[in-house]
């Protein structure tokens, strides 16, 4: 018989069903938020993987369409590779947990999420977070938790906790927010520019929420957890490090460390190393884990520059930003481009215009959202870093930093009614030492005010790094981390806004949650940085966005119908617009409310475009005058066309002031003439004269 738990959650109820499937995992829980149904399993292998010097552990968040009533789309009828929403739910269920593990643990872990049902109010994405680490918990795997997670919003200034769908569509904010008993261990925000103070607010009343939950977890575990198994240490020993600092002297080590570039450190390096290989040469048990006991060595050297005598690798401040350069319209003929450049981090982002008929279409879970018309790209070749390997497409880290800067940049973009375009941004990192992320934010921003996208404000980002001692007063925050201070450090800090407010934040940390204090001083210490990138380098570059779109851009052109005249713009299978847009070059877009798009890259050609639109949606009336062009001569008169499925008839006795007996007399086909309209006849067709044209006239 299984174990039901349940309790009110933002006015909901979350029920999680133990022993009822998944038994043969070391920790399965069936999770039920309304009817949000969602399992999660944790299981780890019997022993280490050998040969690694990491923790192996794997997140998956399987999507599948069923949970919303949908066969997948296309040939093949099977759910294919994750989506972009899977692989981002994969990082954020990822980062808070992984750092609860222990640090020595070698074993792979896999923790599965199968989303089997979607109650569009309450997330699949919570559910699995919630999941992933109640099943953890209550598994015989050592785990330092549980972690509890809640998404906040903010609808008419009030926060609002696991908003549903109606109140996500209203929210100027979108915050995720885990946290252990204590403290706060995981940030995602996308935010319309929400004030500092308003953050730190929001954040922690998701933390406080989150512990009524963490509650109800140890009730759980206290009922259902297995004891914690035991496992083989990975651990340096003691007496490797003894050796090493006998050949390798602390001196020698942070005089290797301590510079600014990048290549001279890595030499250094290589150097001690070698030196480190050929002295341990005859004990091979040391030899297998000297290349973690080196970074070992080099982590703790860092840290205690930092944290005790305030001196970084680079010889800056503590709150000292990198030399920043910023430079536009460096790649011609694209529709934008800029790029960014921060010490040894250099982005460059290139943006593409495209008529809305280019959005993105989106075959989800969520069914509120079926296209998206903005999206940023984000590259990170392995040349970016000084090494070689094959390119297989983005990863789950290029995803993740892609759809950071994309988030960070959605609040200050142009409604489609003010700026009617799909729009890519693409970022491609040149070289990289630390937060390409925030830095493709800050190229992203320019690149669309270069390419004439009149975006509200420009946004920078700035990432802040943390090195802890052994109390929580014991602490340093960092501005502008380099790769060395993040890859030793305990906290990347990445915040992006506007000089009005935040736009997004991520959080990644390898401790075991941060204090409030720390989580104020970062934030208020990105602000400061923040402000100093936009006044000093973005608004020295471009001020503001061009007041048109380049030369090469696409122009659009929008206009609004009836709704009821869009089948004779259409046409028969599309018969009367295909011919528009094969006579002028021109592409056209119509929604179903009636507004057309025409776009191109001739405004000349558009303008007749909308011309021949025109014609057709009106209804003509008496002593209306335009052209029309002979395409039928029959004996009683002349048809005309107006524009592309829009003819009309000429009678015999209308075409000339003198009698004719024969219209072929007058008319020859293909001619253009100019027309006035006479009204309905008494079948309710639309005639037309040639002959009571005024000289003086001009078509309309």
């Amino acid at each position: 018989m299984f174990k039901k738990f349940e309790m009110e959650l933002a006015g909901r109820t979350l029920r999680v069903d133990v022993d009822r499937v998944g038994k043969q995992a070391n920790g399965a829980v069936l999770m039920h938020y309304g009817d949000t149904t969602v399992l999660s399993t944790a299981t780890a292998s019997e022993k280490p993987r050998e040969g690694i010097d990491f923790f192996p552990l794997s997140v998956e968040y399987n999507e599948r369409l069923y949970s919303v009533g949908k066969i997948p789309g296309g040939f093949n009828k099977r759910e294919g590779k994750a989506s972009e929403n899977a692989v981002l739910t994969c990082r954020v269920i990822d980062r808070p947990m992984r750092p609860l593990f222990p640090k020595d643990y070698r074993n792979d872990v896999t923790l599965e999420n199968l989303v089997m049902s979607v109650d569009q109010d309450c997330s699949p994405e919570l559910t699995a977070m919630l999941g992933a680490a109640i099943a953890t918990s209550i598994s015989d795997i050592p785990f330092d938790g549980p972690t509890s997670t809640t998404q906040v919003g903010l609808v008419n200034n009030q926060f609002v906790f696991n908003p549903t769908a109606a109140e996500k569509e209203a929210s100027d904010l979108s915050l995720t927010v885990a946290s252990t008993k204590e403290k706060v261990i995981m940030i995602e925000a996308g935010a319309n520019e929400v004030p500092e103070d308003q953050m730190i607010e929001a954040i922690y009343a998701a933390h406080d929420l989150n512990q009524k939950v963490i509650a109800f977890i140890e009730e759980i575990v206290a009922e259902c957890g297995k004891e914690k198994h035991t496992y083989e240490s990975c651990s340096i020993p003691e007496e490797l490090f003894a050796a090493m600092k006998e050949i390798v002297t602390p001196a020698e080590m942070e005089e290797a460390v301590f510079t600014d570039e990048k290549q001279v450190r890595e030499d250094n390096i290589r150097g001690i190393t070698d030196k480190l290989e050929e002295a341990f040469a005859d004990n091979e048990e040391w030899l297998d884990v000297l290349s973690e006991a080196i970074y070992q060595y080099q982590k703790k050297t860092v840290r205690k520059m930092i944290r005790e005598d305030h001196k970084r690798p680079d010889g800056r401040r503590i709150d000292e930003i990198r030399p920043l350069a910023g430079e536009i319209d460096l790649i011609p003929r694209v529709h934008g481009s800029a790029m960014f450049t921060r010490g040894q981090t250099q982005i460059c982002t290139i943006t593409t215009l495209a008529p809305l008929a280019e959005a993105q279409r989106l075959d989800g879970l969520d069914q509120a959202e079926t296209s998206k018309r903005y999206m940023h790209h984000y590259n990170f070749p392995s040349y970016s870093v000084g090494e070689t390997r094959p390119s297989r497409g983005p990863g789950r880290r290029e995803i993740g930093h892609g759809a950071l800067a994309e988030k960070a940049l959605l609040p200050v973009l142009p409604s489609e009614a003010e700026f009617p375009y799909a729009i890519r941004t693409v970022s491609e990192t040149f070289e990289s030492n630390g937060s390409t992320s925030q830095a493709s934010v800050c190229a992203s921003s320019m690149s669309l005010m270069a390419a004439g996208v009149p975006i509200k404000s420009a946004v920078a980002g700035i990432s802040a790094g943390l090195v802890t001692g052994d109390t929580d007063d014991d602490y340093l925050v960092l501005t502008d981390i380099q790769g060395l201070e993040d890859f030793f450090g305990d906290m990347d800090f990445k915040v992006a806004g506007t000089h009005k407010g935040i736009t997004a934040i991520q959080m990644d940390i390898k401790i075991h949650g941060l204090t409030r204090a720390i989580v104020e001083e970062a934030i208020r210490t990105t602000k400061k940085a923040r402000t100093f990138i936009l006044d000093e380098v973005m608004n020295k570059t471009i001020a503001e966005p061009r007041e048109e779109v380049g030369e090469f851009a696409p122009k659009i052109i929008q206009m609004q119908i009836d709704p009821q005249k869009i089948g004779e713009v259409v046409g028969q299978r599309g018969k009367t617009i295909n011919e528009i847009i094969e006579r002028t070059g021109a592409k056209i877009d119509i929604t179903d409310e009636g507004m057309v798009y025409i776009s191109g890259i001739k405004k000349s050609d558009m303008e007749e475009a909308k011309k021949m639109i025109t014609l057709i949606v009106t209804d003509f009336e008496a002593g209306q005058v335009l052209e029309g062009k002979v395409i039928s001569i029959k004996d009683f008169g002349a048809f005309l066309e107006f524009a592309p499925g829009k003819e009309g008839m000429v009678h015999i006795s209308k075409i000339s002031k003198e009698r004719i007996k024969h219209v072929e007399d007058v008319l020859t086909l293909g001619e253009v003439v100019k027309v006035v309209c006479l009204g309905k006849d008494k079948m309710g067709r639309i005639s037309f004269s040639i002959k009571d044209v005024a000289t003086e006239e001009t078509p309309e």
